[in-house]
């Protein structure tokens, strides 16, 4: 737990270290940070050879994203007894998933402006925060680089960007992902909506 404490206390707000490791308490996981992935912020993992539980989050995420990526991945931990008979992201999962947020959405943890979009959001969680443009939006804000960063929600449909040094336009959104138009091979990608692009002049 010692090594778990240490680690959340260099990722989320101060107030909420000691919640999150007792978490780990609450519902035993193994915890991993890895570093960025762009089609995911965090997972849950369950071994049936070993009986174990894994929660990876992303290491470049802000404090609070880191948060509400953790609290997330927990929820999941949390009803894994339920997994076979429901949605990964069904009504068990929504509600355990309020639960553990409930005593975080407090202004000593999260600025006010998260505050107040993040308490909407929790009325009936998404699948992830990419699926909740202003949630997204507003926790995007807060990244050390926010300020140079576009992110593919703030792209106008049919407007042309780059991405992994690829030329692309957004043809339509679809929940959490962008249908983008590859312009040199004319093929049609989903790409995260949360991801950061370049625009093109």
């Amino acid at each position: 737990m010692q090594q778990l404490a240490s680690i959340l206390s260099k990722n989320l707000p101060e107030a909420a270290v000691d919640y999150c490791t007792q978490l780990c308490v609450d519902y035993p996981f193994d915890f991993v940070l890895r570093k960025q992935r762009v089609t995911k912020l965090g997972d849950y993992r369950y071994d049936p050879i070993g009986n174990s539980h894994t929660i990876t989050v992303n290491d470049n995420l802000n404090q609070y994203q880191f948060l509400v990526t953790y609290v997330h991945e927990v929820a999941h931990r949390a009803v894994h007894q339920h997994r076979s008979v429901q949605k990964p992201h069904g009504i068990i999962w929504k509600q355990k998933f309020q639960s553990l947020m409930l005593p975080l959405l407090r202004p000593d943890i999260f600025p006010d402006d998260v505050l107040r979009i993040l308490a909407r959001h929790m009325k009936n969680p998404k699948a992830s925060v990419g699926g909740d443009p202003k949630l997204a939006k507003v926790l995007s804000t807060y990244d050390a680089n926010s300020a140079d960063e576009l992110r593919l929600y703030d792209v106008d449909l049919g407007a042309e960007f780059l991405f992994r040094k690829r030329a692309f336009r957004k043809v339509e959104v679809k929940r959490t992902r962008a249908v983008c138009l590859d312009i040199q091979n004319g093929k049609r990608y989903f790409i995260p909506l949360m991801v950061a692009v370049q625009r093109l002049s």
